[in-house]
């Protein structure tokens, strides 16, 4: 497989697919350029060599129509003022021809937004999948979809694809443009690289002890990811909203807290597995229950399966936070995705603080500590930690997809894999 350090892009086109889709407020002024800084070695790396750049990404779901609430022409100048260079803007994608051709070394070209055209996501618009005409429109928008890639693939020499948030889908852009380079003229960019190699650090390459911290509100979205860690760590903490689930399946009553009520047989099985493989399952034993939704409510702390009615659990309890810390301490491999609380809330924002702490310290001891998914990116930049763990994965779904053992179209496209 051809690498991004091996390729020399002196006098080449390189169309790099990265994840520009980030936050905007309402003047249209970015509010956080994580994932440009993220993408700029790569897109670096192809003008110090002395290559022309074409940057594609896409922004929103604009359900493939154009929409200037997602228009890339609004961080057009925070583009050129990461990348220390003018930036030049194509106002439609799939016809940058012109553009493109026009391109001299060391120039670079943003195309607007990918998913203004449904070819990008491969999806037929304006049908529902129970229309019996629903097969024959998709059969006809996959090979649409070739065409758009072919369109995008011809604007260049070659692909790099860097957009590790979009890697779980086979779009025109992540997968599909593939097919039109050779194997020596695609290549994952440096983001991808270091996300490939951190996913292969906490399930490859295990250090022991292993614990992983699985929190958010449904453990229906996380079971894939569950049973595919079972096998793999020493620790499982199950916290957040989705340990009420597990409370209320042992028979606890758990008030107002949230609960999957079709997923409590699911719970006691997942204990059971635990028990089975000699994985230690943290579920914790208190909370900090509020009688609002709301960070001014009333608080106390509960036994979590003795919630008074009227009350709901938005926080781990210091019972449960000691519990964290144990299980984290002397690990050597962590991986944390999803908080352990209402971490947006300052006062039900403790749980996820004490985890945030203890993987620090574990980190500075030793440990490969991988944190992943939107709500744990957040949680560890709101208590300003990003720079104590090892590695902030910039994929949500993706990071998940990838930890529960699934190939990613957006890799295997470019290693050939099927």
């Amino acid at each position: 497989m051809m690498t991004i350090d091996k390729f020399n892009f002196a006098g080449k086109k390189a169309i790099v697919r990265v994840d520009f889709n980030v936050p905007l407020n309402e003047e249209g002024k970015i509010t956080d350029d994580t994932r440009i800084r993220g993408a700029l070695p790569t897109l670096k790396k192809v003008l110090a060599d002395g290559g022309a750049l074409i940057i594609m990404s896409h922004m929103g779901k604009p359900k493939g129509k154009v929409n200037a609430k997602y228009s890339l022409s609004q961080i057009v100048d925070a583009v050129a003022a990461a990348l220390g260079t003018p930036v030049q803007f194509a106002p439609d994608c799939a016809k940058a021809q012109e553009a493109a051709a026009a391109l001299k070394p060391g120039e670079v070209l943003l195309l607007e937004n990918l998913r203004f055209y449904p070819e990008e996501e491969g999806k037929p618009v304006g049908i529902e999948k129970e229309d019996p005409a629903y097969e024959d429109a998709k059969k006809a928008m996959k090979a649409s979809q070739k065409e758009f890639a072919k369109t995008l693939a011809s604007y260049a020499d070659c692909y790099v694809m860097d957009a590790f948030g979009t890697a779980h889908r086979k779009h025109a852009s992540t997968a599909v443009i593939a097919d039109y380079f050779d194997a020596d003229h695609k290549m994952l960019g440096y983001l991808m690289e270091k996300e490939v190699q951190a996913v292969d650090n906490v399930l490859k390459d295990i250090k022991r002890p292993f614990t992983a911290i699985m929190g958010g509100s449904k453990v229906s979205t996380k079971i894939g990811i569950i049973e595919n860690l079972m096998d793999k760590v020493d620790n499982l903490i199950l916290c957040g909203g989705m340990a009420f689930t597990f409370a209320k399946a042992q028979g606890g009553k758990i008030g107002n807290s949230l609960v999957e009520d079709d997923k409590l047989d699911l719970a006691l099985d997942i204990m059971a597995k635990a028990k089975a493989k000699g994985v230690n399952l943290v579920l914790g034993c208190d909370c900090v229950a509020a009688d609002a939704f709301a960070n001014d409510a009333h608080t106390q702390v509960c036994d979590d399966k003795n919630i008074p009615d009227g009350w709901m659990g938005l926080d781990a309890g210091p019972k449960t936070r000691e519990e964290f810390k144990a299980a984290i301490k002397g690990a050597k491999t962590i991986l944390w995705n999803g908080p352990a609380g209402v971490f947006e809330m300052d006062n039900f924002a403790g749980g996820s603080k004490v985890i945030a702490e203890a993987i620090a310290e574990a980190t500075k001891e030793g440990a490969f500590s991988l944190i992943g998914g939107g709500d744990s990116v957040a949680c560890i930049n709101k208590f300003g930690m990003a720079d104590q763990v090892s590695y902030i994965s910039t994929g949500g779904g993706a990071l998940l997809e990838a930890i529960e053992g699934k190939i990613l179209p957006g890799i295997a496209a470019i290693r050939g894999d099927k």
